[in-house]
């Protein structure tokens, strides 16, 4: 089947058999996983998944490709290892014990990841591929934070496993990528902190509202400045305050 990427899906198809292979390992599958892949494109990574996992579910949005991968994976498909959904990953709905590997497509990277990570049945891990940008954001190679950084921390341990060069895929994007994944994702976090998820959210959001503002500032009409000073964080920007530090000013709040 000839298939012309469709930009507005976001679509770009891996070809990198090292970078397969990668995304495949740091899933640590075993074969009683149910695996979720989003965007399934020509099936390559699939073909990789459907070796090693217990069941498969691909969500592909694009009708051309649904078709194809109908016909390429016909006896998974009927054997019931693979079920193959013609869906929008945004209204697509799970439930039970599962793990996301996938090449996402990158337009709704924050959309997938607010999504899973903090909706009602996270998965027990994440790998996905990436804008190596963003990755480097959610790490915060730079050292400064951001809501993306603090998001995904919140949920679970972020980790870069690799870069991909832009050569690796078909058509070529214009940016380099990477594959990072997101382990031990649960709420252990609000829960050990005794933290309302609403309201950390509501004083992160705020704390990033203007970026070059001082949480001071930022803070101001949510959190009072007595308890701002006692968080000591007062003469900070967003950008440099870590998990623990926003824990702080929660228990202020």
């Amino acid at each position: 089947m000839k298939h012309i990427p469709k930009k507005s899906l976001g679509q770009n198809f891996l070809k990198s058999k090292i970078a397969l292979d990668k995304i495949v390992a740091a899933g640590e599958i075993f074969p009683e996983d149910t695996i979720l892949e989003i965007g399934p494109g020509k099936g390559a990574l699939t073909e990789k998944l459907l070796a090693v996992a217990g069941k498969v579910l691909a969500v592909e949005k694009d009708r051309n490709l649904f078709i194809f991968l109908q016909e390429k994976f016909a006896k998974e498909i009927s054997s019931g290892k693979l079920i193959l959904t013609e869906d929008d990953i945004l209204n697509f709905s799970i439930k039970g014990d599962y793990k996301i590997i996938a090449n996402i497509p990158y337009n709704i990277t924050g959309a997938i990841l607010k999504k899973f990570l903090g909706g009602e049945s996270q998965p027990k891990m994440m790998v996905l591929m990436v804008q190596h940008e963003v990755a480097k954001r959610i790490m915060a190679r730079d050292g400064k934070e951001s809501i993306l950084s603090i998001s995904v921390k919140a949920y679970g341990a972020p980790k870069l496993e690799m870069k991909v060069p832009a050569r690796y895929f078909a058509p070529s994007p214009k940016v380099d990528s990477a594959v990072i994944s997101i382990k031990n994702i649960s709420r252990k976090f609000f829960q050990e902190n005794n933290i309302s998820e609403i309201a950390f959210w509501k004083i992160v959001h705020a704390g990033f509202a203007h970026k070059r503002k001082k949480l001071s500032g930022n803070l101001q009409n949510v959190v009072s400045q007595e308890k701002i000073s006692a968080s000591g964080v007062e003469n900070k920007r967003a950008e440099d305050l870590t998990l623990s530090d926003w824990t702080k000013i929660i228990h202020n709040f």
